[in-house]
């Protein structure tokens, strides 16, 4: 993987369109590169950290984007790090031997749940009965207390957003149903200290209100629980879930709103003793994240034009995972050293398609640009988050983008 470093810029859009035109210059090789605006997204972060009501407390969900220098970049401005796996913990770590971790997900092996307590995670989410079962034999050999918030599928009804983990069957948490069953396990686990409730119900929820609401739901219903269970509740863990919109870049989820709210929600539904945490991903890096590529051919096909780029879904895979064409811009490149002919369309329809063996290798289909030529770059904005960390790198062998750190 090329990395490079490139100090003194300010990530906006002139700036964006100059380094470009600069690696033009001097580079042969197409254009293929995540470019990150550091200072753009430090300041979107302490901005959301600092908003936050005093007794909240916002992770950064590290499956979102992994990249060493993103996380060292956000380590002094979030409270911690939410990981999924014992190789996020291990990256974590890496960063910070200190700094908080919270560890979640289902299916987590008895390596994982043994490196969690090696490394000092601060809680664990744990999504059944086996979990605590496998968690608490571990613990007993230590003789240590583990720490744990449960995470519960709830019944809903829950707001709409684009993947729901709560609501409906899926393979993420405990059944709300059951939840009676294994709160009369818990003496069962006396190496088990349960702290509080976990629940990511969704994800890409744009509506700030909703999500207060949704917010205020959880408080609720995890007061109800401690006072049924006689659990002293330390903290409710409202998950992530505040989303991007990929299809209207202007009308983003009203942050301001949601702390606004947020904090006369907390006035009036918490007790003082009880911290809520939150764990967001793809809110806190998209917008500081871009993914160029160059233009390598132009053709049409059955009646409909392509341009083949130079990369595509194996670095940069959400467009097809999420089945929407992703919004980007054309910085155009003027200089065209070659004696043959230009390929070009003029205001017309046009899909972005990569370079795998694959027919679902698009990043966009039909926009209508005034005009796109072979060597134009095509700049994809909101691709900070589950781009590269998603995406399949190696299919084909082909090169890794370069990753340009504007700070």
């Amino acid at each position: 993987m090329s990395v490079t470093n490139v100090a003194g810029h300010k990530l906006e859009a002139a700036s964006v369109r100059t380094t470009i035109q600069e690696m033009k210059t001097t580079q042969h090789a197409p254009i293929c590169a995540y470019i990150y605006d550091l200072q753009a997204l430090t300041s979107h972060v302490r901005q959301c950290v600092q908003s936050l009501p005093e007794q909240s407390k916002l992770f950064y969900a590290i499956k979102a984007n992994s990249d060493e220098t993103i996380l060292r970049t956000l380590a002094p401005l979030v409270h911690g790090f939410e990981v999924a796996s014992l190789g996020e913990i291990i990256k974590v770590r890496a960063i910070s031997k200190e700094i908080p971790i919270l560890f979640g997900g289902p299916g987590k092996t008895e390596a994982e749940l043994q490196g969690a307590l090696e490394y000092g995670v601060q809680l664990i989410h744990v999504e059944s009965i086996h979990e605590l079962n496998k968690l608490n034999d571990l613990a007993s050999h230590k003789g240590i207390l583990v720490p744990v918030l449960l995470r519960v599928n709830l019944k809903g009804p829950l707001p709409q957003a684009t993947l729901s983990m709560g609501g409906r069957p899926t393979q993420f948490g405990i059944d709300e149903s059951l939840l009676p069953q294994v709160m009369e396990r818990i003496r069962d686990f006396p190496h088990i200290e349960v702290q509080g409730f976990h629940f990511h119900s969704l994800s890409n929820h744009l509506d700030a209100s909703q999500h207060v609401k949704l917010v205020q739901y959880y408080c609720r219903i995890a007061q109800q629980w401690s006072e049924q269970y006689g659990i002293p509740l330390r903290y409710v863990n409202a998950g992530g879930g505040i989303g991007v919109n990929y299809a209207h870049l202007e009308d983003q989820f009203d942050w301001f709103t949601f702390v606004r709210e947020l904090g006369v929600l907390l006035e009036s539904e918490l007790e003082s003793s009880t911290t809520l945490l939150f764990e967001c991903g793809r809110y806190l890096t998209s917008s500081s994240g871009y993914y160029a590529t160059e233009v390598l051919d132009i053709k049409s096909n059955h009646a409909t034009n392509y341009a083949i780029v130079r990369g595509g879904t194996h670095h940069f895979r959400l467009p097809v995972s999420w089945q929407h064409s992703h919004p980007f811009e054309v910085i155009e490149v003027e200089v065209w050293p070659y004696s043959y002919e230009r390929p070009q369309v003029i205001d017309s329809a046009i899909t972005i398609a990569g370079q795998l063996c694959t027919p679902k290798d698009i990043l966009a289909k039909d926009v209508v640009l005034p005009s796109l030529r072979v060597g134009d770059v095509l700049l994809f904005q909101y691709a900070g988050a589950y781009g590269w960390a998603i995406s399949h790198h190696d299919f084909l062998s082909h090169p890794h983008p370069q990753h340009i750190y504007l700070n």
